[in-house]
C-alpha cells in the first residue's frame, strides 16, 4: 500500500487488518473529543512505542513525520490566529497522531488484507444495495493511484527543471491532463472487463456480428 508495506514478524504485523482499521477508526473519532495537550502528548508517545514494537527503521518513521509536519504547522498557524495557542497545539497534535498512526497501519498491513477486511465488514449491508466487492475495488484503486499520481507529478517537475523552470504553479495543468488521461484509460479498461456488472461487446465486434447475421438470413430463407 502506497509502496510502503514492509514485511515483518513483529507483534504489530501479527494484528489482523480488521482490528487495525477498527483501532484507527476509533482513534480518529476519539481524538477530536480530547481537549488536553498532555493526553494528546501521551497518544503521540503511544504511537512512537507502536513504531518501536513494529521495528520500523527510524529513518522511515522520521520521513513519515516530516511529510506531515508542514501541513500540521500550517493548520496550527491558522488555528492560532482564530482560537489561540492551545487550540493550535491541539490541532497539530491530532494531525500528527492520526497521520503517523495511519502510516503505521500502512507499513504493517498488506493491501489485500485491508481490502478483504473492508469487504467483510460491508458484506452484511449487501441486502441494502451495498456491493462490498465494488467498495473494496474502489479502496484498492484509491490506494494504488496515490503513488501513481505522485510519480506523475515528479515526472512533470523533472521536465520543467530540464527546461530551466525550478518552481512554478504551471505544473498543475500538465499534471491534471496526465491524471485525467490516466483515469480515462482506467475507466475504459474497467468497462471492457464488465466491472459495472454488464459485459458488453466492443462496437466493432457488434457491427461485424450484425453484418454476419444479415449475410446469413438470405441463405436461410432459400433453404426453407
Amino acid at each position: 500500500m502506497l509502496s510502503l508495506h514492509r514485511e515483518g514478524r513483529s507483534p504489530v504485523h501479527a494484528v489482523p487488518a480488521g482490528v487495525k482499521l477498527l483501532v484507527l477508526f476509533a482513534a480518529g473519532t476519539a481524538l477530536f473529543f480530547v481537549r488536553s495537550v498532555a493526553v494528546l502528548g501521551g497518544a503521540m508517545a503511544g504511537v512512537a512505542l507502536c513504531y518501536a514494537l513494529a521495528r520500523v527503521p527510524w529513518r522511515i518513521a522520521a520521513r513519515q513525520v516530516l511529510t506531515v509536519v508542514p501541513f500540521a504547522v500550517a493548520l496550527s498557524a491558522v488555528q492560532w490566529l482564530v482560537g489561540g495557542w492551545e487550540a493550535a497545539v491541539l490541532v497539530g497534535q491530532r494531525m500528527l497522531v492520526l497521520v503517523t498512526l495511519a502510516n503505521l497501519v500502512t507499513l504493517t498491513t498488506r493491501t489485500s488484507a485491508m481490502v478483504a477486511a473492508i469487504e467483510t465488514v460491508l458484506r452484511p449491508l449487501a441486502p441494502l444495495g451495498v456491493r462490498p466487492e465494488r467498495v473494496g475495488l474502489l479502496v484498492a484503486m484509491t490506494i494504488r493511484f496515490i503513488p501513481v499520481i505522485k510519480e506523475q507529478a515528479d515526472q512533470v517537475r523533472a521536465a520543467q527543471r530540464a527546461r530551466g523552470v525550478e518552481r512554478s504553479t504551471a505544473f498543475l495543468a500538465p499534471l491534471l491532463v496526465k491524471t485525467l488521461r490516466l483515469a480515462d484509460g482506467l475507466g475504459e479498461a474497467l468497462d471492457a472487463r464488465g466491472v459495472d456488472g454488464t459485459v458488453t461487446r466492443p462496437p466493432e465486434k457488434t457491427e461485424q456480428a450484425g453484418e454476419a447475421g444479415k449475410a446469413r438470413r438470405p441463405r436461410e430463407g432459400r433453404t426453407l
